[in-house]
């Protein structure tokens, strides 16, 4: 979230980045700015009560000494007052501060200020285009009658187990999805990201600390039992690894990988554009994750960027990348690229990554700085970004490199899948 210091000494700014985002609560400023004026008033209070009994309880004991018991039995009087008057401070104090953090929790992120102007994904900027769109066969198909013809996805399956967006991998569909797993993990600790392998349900704080709570709450799976949250994405456990940590400056940058399924319920979503792997409840995504110095943080972004570029590029896949504009972005982002593929079949864009900087506002909220070289602490930038997000990869060599003798496997992937084509 934004610092409250920040919001109150740029006032004009963020409002300014909140009209670029189309975020239409902008009253939520000044009544943050209000809290955080009577927050400062009621601690300038406790803090001179609290001085003020400290110094009568000296006092008193001094007076006890001399015997002026008269005296200590007046002062001992006054302190009974001072200490219940701490405790309404006390407890104003701590209800401020929960009205302020909730505000808080309702603001996004400023965006950075080459984000262009826009309200939707209509207005995003195409900033890099890669890759020769292939001229497919007559009778070519979609993805989910590619999947049907060569028995490798059975989604009529997956609705029997569990429901709708939750497919069954067969065959060579799973080892293909497997195949792309680790290559992406192989691609991604080789560029020198650590792997980890983290849990698939987080807890309150987790959600909250990446930005997910209460900003995607209705999109989140949530066990009530034990309020657990189902990971929309690896970014949230592997980014509260660090979560109350401060770190030494030497440490970073921190460069994190990590394989998990993934969990939308995609609430309100229906119609052509979620058919087959298009959008699912379940899918598979490897993550990438950096802790990084403020002042390295966008030379990262772009190492990111053109890291996931390298393998869209060993992949022979068509695809773009789109500079969100300011109503298309996350909730907690700064600026984000988003990776399309191109759906030949479909004649379309599929989004397959977002490569995002989140600068210090997921930080504020894990409470996760680093010591620099004149030992004051500092908060860190955190960045994340898909690579890659497995369904729309999926989906677009089944639909790309599809022939009339079967699907081609690309060449890069063939020594992890152990076969040339699906037929």
């Amino acid at each position: 979230m934004l610092q409250i210091s920040y919001i109150r000494d740029n006032k004009d700014l963020v409002i300014k980045g909140l009209k670029k985002r189309n975020f239409k609560e902008l009253d939520l400023v000044d009544r943050a700015i209000a809290l955080d004026e009577n927050r400062r008033q009621t601690q300038t209070q406790l803090d001179n009560t609290l001085s003020e009994s400290n110094r009568l309880s000296k006092e008193i004991g001094a007076l006890m000494k001399e015997g002026k018991r008269q005296e200590a039995e007046a002062a001992k009087a006054q302190t009974a007052d001072l200490k219940e008057q701490i405790k309404q401070y006390t407890a104003a104090l701590d209800q401020t501060v929960q009205e302020l953090n909730e505000i808080l929790y309702r603001i996004p992120n400023i965006p950075n200020e080459i984000v262009p102007e826009g309200t939707s994904a209509e207005d995003n900027l195409n900033v890099f285009q890669a890759g020769e769109i292939p001229q497919l066969f007559e009778g070519a198909l979609p993805h989910w009658e590619l999947a049907k013809k060569y028995d490798i996805i059975d989604f009529e399956l997956g609705v029997k187990l569990t429901g709708a967006g939750f497919p069954v991998y067969k065959g060579k569909g799973a080892k293909l999805q497997r195949a792309l797993i680790t290559y992406f993990l192989d691609k991604n600790t080789q560029a020198g990201y650590q792997e980890f392998q983290v849990p698939h349900m987080v807890n309150q704080d987790s959600g909250y600390g990446t930005g997910q709570l209460p900003d995607k709450e209705g999109q989140m799976y949530h066990v009530q039992l034990d309020n657990l949250y189902l990971i929309p994405t690896a970014e949230v456990p592997v980014t509260n690894i660090f979560r109350d940590v401060i770190l030494s400056e030497s440490e970073l940058p921190i460069c994190c990988t990590g394989y998990t399924p993934c969990f939308r319920r995609e609430a309100g979503s229906y119609g052509a554009h979620v058919r087959g792997l298009n959008r699912l409840h379940q899918f598979d995504k490897v993550e990438i994750v950096r802790i990084e110095h403020p002042s390295r943080s966008y030379q990262a972004l772009d190492q990111m960027v053109e890291h996931v570029k390298g393998i869209m590029n060993e992949l022979k896949l068509p695809y773009r990348i789109l500079r969100l504009c300011g109503g298309d972005m996350g909730f907690t982002s700064a600026l984000t690229y988003d990776f399309e593929v191109y759906s030949t079949a479909q004649e379309k864009w599929l989004e397959i990554s977002s490569v995002s900087n989140f600068e210090t506002f997921q930080a504020n909220r894990l409470k996760l700085r680093f010591r620099n070289s004149e030992g004051k602490t500092q908060l860190a930038h955190t960045l994340n970004g898909s690579s890659l997000a497995l369904p729309r990869v999926l989906a677009g060599i089944l639909e790309n490199y599809q022939t009339p003798e079967g699907i081609v496997i690309p060449e890069v992937l063939r020594k992890y899948t152990g076969f040339d084509i699906i037929d």
